[in-house]
């Protein structure tokens, strides 16, 4: 083992988690579908003082059925399932395109939870699509336009241009149309809500859609 491995370690092994007091999760009390308890979890993380609660990570697979995953923003949540946005050009459009199916993974390390949601995933209509791009800031708009998403880039001069140059246009524009950008639906066909716990007896409550309504069971943690 190299010195700089030993230091990783060394560092790695210091970390602590949950160095709050956490709150306490009865789960006979939840409600009997999943969405106004993730609503409520993600009020009580904002109150908490969680960074970016609104922040999730998507996980997919490629035509290969290899996995993928990266974070991005939640856009709502709501009978529908949960709903974010990127290019249908990017890797998790082609990917999603090829196999529409992904999971999405919540973390509020504030107060010791996760939320995970798997289900199959639709694209949003394009007038929907482009509402939910111009309901956003300049710089979301700008970004967009800047295009070419998970594309090789050649240098970072050229990424310095076209995005000075996105910028211009969102700000002359801010009705500008990009084709490519799409909303997406994760309708949930699981979700289930985990509860740290000190003593590491953590709740974990798994809802699954059954029909026209959920079952709620408890996991092994």
């Amino acid at each position: 083992m190299t010195d700089a491995h030993q230091s990783f370690l060394d560092l790695l092994h210091t970390q602590r988690v949950w160095a709050v007091e956490l709150p306490g999760f009865d789960p006979a009390s939840a409600p009997p579908a999943p969405l106004p308890l993730f609503h409520r979890w993600f009020a009580e993380a904002v109150a908490a003082g969680q960074p970016e609660p609104h922040t999730m990570s998507l996980a997919t697979v490629d035509a290969e059925g290899h996995p993928d995953v990266r974070t991005l923003m939640l856009h709502d949540a709501d009978e529908r399932g949960w709903h974010f946005a990127t290019h249908r050009t990017s890797a998790k459009g082609h990917q999603l395109a090829a196999r529409p199916y992904a999971a999405l993974g919540f973390y509020w390390p504030a107060q010791g939870r996760q939320v995970r949601v798997r289900g199959p995933v639709t694209a949003c209509t394009p007038a929907e699509s482009s509402a939910d791009l111009h309901a956003r800031s300049t710089g979301a708009l700008a970004s967009a336009l800047t295009g070419s998403q998970s594309e090789v880039l050649g240098s970072a001069e050229e990424l310095a241009r076209t995005a000075d140059a996105a910028w211009e246009r969102a700000r002359a524009e801010p009705d500008a149309v990009v084709a490519s950008w799409t909303r997406y639906v994760v309708e949930a066909r699981e979700v289930e809500f985990f509860q740290g716990d000190a003593r590491r007896r953590h709740v974990r409550l798994r809802y699954r859609a059954r029909d026209a309504a959920w079952t709620r069971e408890l996991l092994w943690p």
